[in-house]
């Protein structure tokens, strides 16, 4: 249903808490093959490894001390290519 008429964005809010790692796998596939055919931008919301190990940008919040919160920013495909080039 949602191929049919794709929204711009999409939030997934730690839609893969209940699965276990096979599931994990298959959604994670999902999500690839909806952002393949569409033009969707999905926002995941996860603490799973797997599910971050599969996303491009991994967005997190951190507090290094008492009440100050700093967001962090990681972009995977630049680590990965930056580990192949060590």
């Amino acid at each position: 249903m949602f191929l049919t008429n794709p929204a711009p964005i999409c939030v997934l809010d730690e839609v893969d808490a209940p699965l276990d790692d096979a599931n994990v796998e298959r959604y994670c596939d999902l999500l690839d093959e909806m952002v393949r055919q569409t033009d969707t931008r999905f926002l995941v919301i996860t603490h799973n490894p797997i599910t971050m190990a599969r996303m491009r940008r991994l967005f997190g919040v951190t507090m290094s001390e008492r009440g100050v919160s700093q967001l962090v920013s990681v972009d995977l495909e630049a680590a990965s290519r930056f580990l192949e080039a060590v």
